[in-house]
């Protein structure tokens, strides 16, 4: 195979395809987070603030000839991003439980049983056992039950 052969066979892999839609997905839910917190979390947040805008707000180092050229410490910026991450990780782990949760749901009922009850001594024994390691009673095939209490 050429190399060009094996990018193509890694590259369109379902993982590396669904891992792509994620970033995608991701960077716009961030971009729609980022809107949010600014647009109305930190309006609310300015009115708790002296000055208007609070990203703005910061320690200034050094003035500068212009406020371009000033050497400022913006810990209103950082502040503002900090919120956007705790947003984001908030939302994301109410939906990534939910999905779990989910998932577990239907895993629940499909679990094949891995032990039984022996009839005789009422012992947990593992489910391939033909005989009971406890009493050492032979399982007669009809009465091998999962998990039932029968005597």
């Amino acid at each position: 195979m050429t190399m060009w052969d094996d990018f193509k066979k890694f590259a369109f892999k379902g993982n590396v395809v669904d891992l792509a839609v994620g970033v995608i997905i991701g960077a716009a839910f961030g971009k729609i987070v980022t809107a949010v917190v600014g647009d109305f979390i930190m309006p609310v947040v300015a009115l708790l603030m002296p000055a208007g805008e609070w990203r703005d707000n910061g320690i200034v180092l050094r003035q500068g000839a212009t406020p371009k050229d000033a050497v400022i410490i913006k810990y209103g910026d950082f502040l503002g991003s900090v919120l956007d991450f705790f947003i984001v990780s908030f939302v994301l782990f109410m939906i990534v439980s939910k999905i779990v949760k989910a998932a577990e749901g239907r895993l629940e009922g499909t679990e094949a049983p891995v032990t039984k009850e022996c009839p005789f001594c009422l012992e947990t024994v593992l489910i391939r056992a033909k005989r009971c390691k406890f009493c050492t009673a032979d399982f007669p095939q009809a009465a091998v039950t999962f998990g039932s209490d029968q005597r």
